[in-house]
């Protein structure tokens, strides 16, 4: 029986847009994958004011319901590590290969996180461009990686220029913004997300 292809898409998604779920799609074709999985990180490290865990995770059910080959992973780490993190999804898809996907923004530094190179010995990576960065400037930094140069996928986005900023700046003057999931407006509304009550 031939392994499945499983991919990882880690991140704070505060909130998730328009631009994951399209990478997630355009990766699940680009990397045969058979279903990618958004890993939320419950406390982000160096990031101040994100939304609460389980806020976050409701808005990605409802942004990927509409895709069956997409689903939301909920794991009880407070923050990700490769020392932690990577055996657990080892452990939960054991047999399959795993793929994880990531900003070109994280790709500039994901060679700098404790143990990063067991992540490079068995996993594949595929690297979304996201707007601001140079194509050659982002492939010399996974030349860098101690990693296989067929393990690594560079992808030009379909929305580079989304960001969960502007998402999050849209949401507070309740205004409509490029990248906007009309599930993550309406939740963020009935819920008052990003909002300042100040």
């Amino acid at each position: 029986m031939k392994a499945q292809r499983i991919g990882i898409y880690a991140g704070t998604f505060n909130p998730v847009h328009v631009g994951h779920v399209a990478f997630a799609l355009q990766v699940m074709q680009a990397a045969k994958l058979d279903k990618i999985y958004f890993l939320p990180e419950r406390r982000p490290r160096h990031k101040q004011g994100v939304e609460h865990f389980a806020h976050r995770v409701a808005m990605l059910k409802q942004a990927v319901r509409p895709h069956p080959n997409l689903a939301v992973l909920e794991l009880d780490d407070i923050s990700f590590s490769v020392r932690r993190t990577l055996p657990q999804m080892k452990r939960r898809f054991a047999g399959s290969q795993l793929v994880f996907l990531m900003g070109s923004d994280t790709a500039t530094y994901v060679s700098e996180w404790p143990l990063a190179d067991r992540l490079f010995e068995r996993a594949e990576i595929v690297v979304g461009l996201r707007a601001g960065h140079k194509q050659r400037e982002v492939e010399q930094c996974t030349k860098a990686w101690a990693i296989r140069p067929d393990k690594v996928i560079l992808l030009a986005s379909h929305a580079p220029d989304v960001s969960s900023h502007k998402i999050r700046e849209a949401l507070a003057a309740r205004t409509h913004v490029k990248g906007l999931l009309r599930s993550v407006a309406k939740y963020s509304d009935h819920h008052w997300l990003y909002v300042s009550l100040a």
